[in-house]
């Protein structure tokens, strides 16, 4: 493996495992539920997704081969977390905020989660 191969794959590893010790001290250090979601859903995919980018160029450096494992693992990642984090924080919502303490919408309609108007299937 050539120095500039080390290099690259060094330098991925090493941002992943920053990425990944700012996430975890952030969920540690952070006080409510909706500031602790931005750390792990955020930095830790980063975090993640710098190792899987380290081990692809490892794998296509060395073996000759490109690794389809990690970038489908990447794909799951990034698909998940967002989504996982965006019910996290619609529960949170629901179970501890009033609808009077969350701010105008600027709409006709108001926040979604808070919404009483029934589904238009059970209507008819």
């Amino acid at each position: 493996m050539t120095v500039i191969a080390e290099i690259l794959v060094s330098f991925f590893l090493v941002v992943g495992g920053i990425f990944g010790l700012v996430g975890s001290f952030g969920l540690l250090k952070l006080r409510t539920t909706m500031q602790r979601l931005h750390s792990p859903t955020k930095a830790t995919t980063v975090g993640v997704g710098g190792v899987l980018i380290a081990s692809m160029l490892y794998f296509l450096l060395i073996g000759g081969t490109l690794s389809f494992h990690e970038l489908l693992i990447t794909l799951f990642l990034f698909l998940t977390a967002p989504i996982t984090a965006h019910f996290i924080a619609k529960t949170y919502m629901v179970m501890n905020l009033k609808p009077t303490d969350l701010p105008e919408t600027g709409r006709d309609l108001g926040w979604a989660i808070y919404d009483d108007a029934p589904d238009s299937e059970t209507d008819e």
